[in-house]
């Protein structure tokens, strides 16, 4: 059985990243679909970009320029691929991204970040976070998998346990380690999902993906897993390892990865 190589990566603005060294991680690496998330395009630019080996590129962009937004590039021309979650509330900002493969689905998401505390001391969006946009996007991916298994990944602006943070007390309110995120990331589990990086690394302790740029945080380390790769229990049997690539710089995210046999 082939082996495929996906990798998801949170680049907050890709003309940046591209400054950065962008075009040697993806020569170095290879991956069969690289998953984008904050490129931070819009429509009237996307033409410009072209990347050799990834022939079918796609999009969606934010209606906001120079804000959110995800990309596919792909070396094989996926089936379908399909913009958003068809909720129009939640398709405004380009978030989503699912293309259709022989053998399973592929979504690339960037979650919505719930924001700094307002006057009652709660992340301003996180009631949106929490009580639409995870609901409704697990309900997307489940619907999805009536068809053909899943695989979700991107930034889902969430440390899930303790172990995914470098300072689970000093963040215990604060956005992406809420109660009420984490119980979202729950449910995602509770729905059958598996994160992958747990499934082959359990108890492994200070891997994280994203750090801030502030008081030098990357180099010490400080930092959170935000950035998942999440796969259908039928895929489990196909799944041969997962990694954090948390050696590539060019963002305050590093690159996720997960192969596969199918």
């Amino acid at each position: 059985m082939p082996e495929i190589k996906l990798i998801s990566w949170n680049v907050n603005g890709l003309r940046a990243v591209i400054k950065k060294g962008f075009e040697g991680f993806l020569a170095a690496e290879q991956p069969d679909v690289l998953c984008l998330q904050e490129t931070k395009i819009s429509d009237d630019l996307v033409a410009n970009f072209a990347f050799e080996g990834y022939p079918h590129l796609y999009w969606n962009c934010a209606e906001k320029k120079g804000y959110s937004g995800t990309a596919l590039l792909c070396r094989d021309a996926p089936l379908s691929v399909k913009k958003g979650i068809g909720i129009q509330k939640h398709d405004t900002e380009g978030r989503v991204l699912t293309a259709e493969f022989s053998d399973y689905f592929l979504v690339t998401v960037y979650t919505p970040n719930s924001q700094n505390h307002d006057e009652n001391k709660r992340p301003r969006r996180l009631d949106y976070r929490t009580l639409e946009w995870d609901v409704d996007f697990l309900n997307y991916c489940k619907k999805l998998e009536e068809g053909k298994p899943v695989i979700f990944c991107g930034d889902l602006n969430v440390a899930h346990k303790e172990i995914d943070l470098a300072n689970p007390k000093t963040n215990r309110r604060n956005a992406g380690f809420t109660d009420e995120e984490r119980a979202g990331f729950d449910a995602i589990l509770q729905e059958g999902f598996t994160d992958t990086f747990r499934y082959f690394y359990p108890d492994t302790a200070e891997r994280y993906s994203w750090w801030s740029y502030r008081a030098g945080a990357r180099k010490r380390n400080i930092g959170w897993r935000i950035d998942y790769f999440c796969a259908s229990p039928k895929l489990l049997p196909n799944l041969k390892t997962a990694d954090i690539l948390d050696q590539v710089e060019g963002s305050d995210h590093c690159p996720v990865s997960l192969h596969l046999t199918l």
